[in-house]
């Protein structure tokens, strides 16, 4: 049992049950660590609400990729300031890299009570008991060498339920010169795939239809004798009626092997998202991706020989230090060689403590960095587009995910290659295999009819 103290944490709510509501912002792996997060407190005796105006303690899991991801937390902690005033009950924790990032300095803001990094969630329960028993502020912010949490059962947020994140491992040791990462989630480690394989086996038996596995290099997985191929395949075979999807990729370690196995499965996902973040070879040594353009291009064509129908997205970054027309130039070559079909396209962002940091001047002029990003925009939009039309008049099986957002009489779903199509609802419902027949599309989406 938890040692809470449920009267001091929120005295207005019925002290059995305390209101929990978790915010969450940033990338895919924030989202499965906010279900973690439900999950340990839940068992502590939390109950999920889902509106902060109900809760006794509000949770908000933070991105630190870029400085403006910071700033909008930053903005969010000034509308829970108007919300103490009126509660002043109200108890306010910052959770995830952010929090990881900037440690004790997140306490001097009035609004925050509690700071817990990423590998510090067990403790959510201890923290938030001294919390509400003392008014003390609280701060977990240790990094592990050996947490996974892979013996928790993440509750799941999705209303839909059809689409789950299952996290494969933490951590990152590539340390890229312009990424927090590292910094903020820890050290690489793979999750062991015994718990991997009997999370995806409860989230079939429980009508989900596709896992999405998770890590910041998902290629570099390694537990025993189990690399990222063989755990794609073991997972892949618990269902044919199991779609498996998978992010992020590293170019270099990008193999054939993990190439053969996803076409050797039709419900693996025909999608790789690659991030590249620069075509410049200049550019990509100093950002140490420790990949060149060539090598990229070469895993470009390798997946396109193996499987001619998978679809390829990557990351990049305009205006990162010392980067040159020509540099730029190259980027947008390697985008025209390539044609990606989406892509995340961002202005370079310089984090405190990395090497970038430290050994690089972030010099690029703002409006340079605004105007090269507008071009790779532009040219990705036109791109997408003319993906998307090569679509037209062909057949795909889609997995029904949830209600358009323009008309609740249509459905969305997405492709193995990750396209969106909307289509009429006709009968059909979210969490069912629908094929459909593409007859128009936007650079975002395919427009669709139900095949019969």
């Amino acid at each position: 049992m938890s040692n809470i103290n449920y009267r001091s944490v929120r005295p207005l709510i019925d002290s059995a049950a305390p209101h929990l509501f978790i915010e969450t912002y940033g990338c895919q792996m924030n989202v499965n660590d906010s279900e973690v997060v439900l999950s340990i407190l839940q068992k502590a005796g939390f109950t999920l609400c889902q509106k902060p105006e109900d809760a006794a303690l509000v949770l908000i899991n933070t991105c630190a990729i870029r400085d403006n991801a910071e700033q909008r937390i930053l903005g969010r902690l000034e509308y829970y300031r108007q919300q103490k005033k009126r509660n002043p009950h109200l108890l306010v924790g910052v959770l995830g890299c952010m929090a990881e990032r900037l440690k004790d300095k997140l306490l001097e803001n009035p609004v925050v009570d509690l700071v817990a990094g990423p590998d510090a969630y067990r403790d959510l329960p201890r923290l938030v008991g001294i919390l509400g028993a003392s008014g003390e502020k609280q701060i977990n912010t240790l990094l592990s060498h050996e947490e996974t949490y892979g013996d928790i059962s993440p509750v799941r947020m999705d209303p839909n339920g059809v689409s789950a994140f299952i996290s494969i491992m933490r951590g990152c040791n590539n340390v890229c010169s312009y990424c927090v990462v590292p910094y903020t989630r820890g050290a690489e480690r793979s999750r062991d795939p015994e718990s991997i394989l009997r999370e995806a086996r409860e989230l079939f038996e429980a009508g989900y239809r596709e896992v999405v596995l998770l890590g910041q290099n998902v290629d570099s997985y390694s537990y025993g004798e189990t690399g990222f191929a063989r755990l794609l395949a073991k997972v892949a075979e618990i269902s044919p009626l199991l779609r498996v999807r998978f992010s992020t990729s590293h170019p270099k370690d990008m193999k054939d092997e993990v190439l053969l196995t996803m076409a050797a499965y039709p419900n693996i996902c025909k999608h790789i998202h690659l991030p590249v973040q620069s075509g410049s070879n200049a550019m990509l040594e100093k950002m140490r991706r420790r990949h060149t353009r060539e090598w990229y291009l070469e895993r470009v064509a390798r997946i396109r020989e193996i499987m001619p129908d998978c679809s390829i997205t990557t990351d990049v970054i305009a205006g990162f230090c010392g980067e040159t027309e020509a540099d730029f130039e190259d980027t947008l070559d390697l985008f025209r060689q390539v044609k990606f079909d989406a892509a995340f396209m961002f202005q370079y962002s310089e984090r405190p403590g990395t090497l970038a940091a430290r050994h690089y001047p972030d010099d690029v002029p703002p409006e340079v960095k605004t105007e090269r990003l507008e071009r790779i925009i532009a040219l990705q939009n036109k791109l997408s587009a003319e993906s998307n039309r090569r679509d037209v008049g062909r057949c795909f099986e889609v997995l029904a995910e949830s209600f358009s957002k323009r008309s609740q009489n249509d459905l969305m779903g997405r492709t193995s290659q990750n396209k969106a199509c909307v289509f009429p609802a006709a009968g059909h419902h979210i969490g069912e295999y629908v094929t459909v027949l593409v007859k128009d599309s936007t650079p975002a989406t395919l427009l669709c009819e139900v095949v019969e």
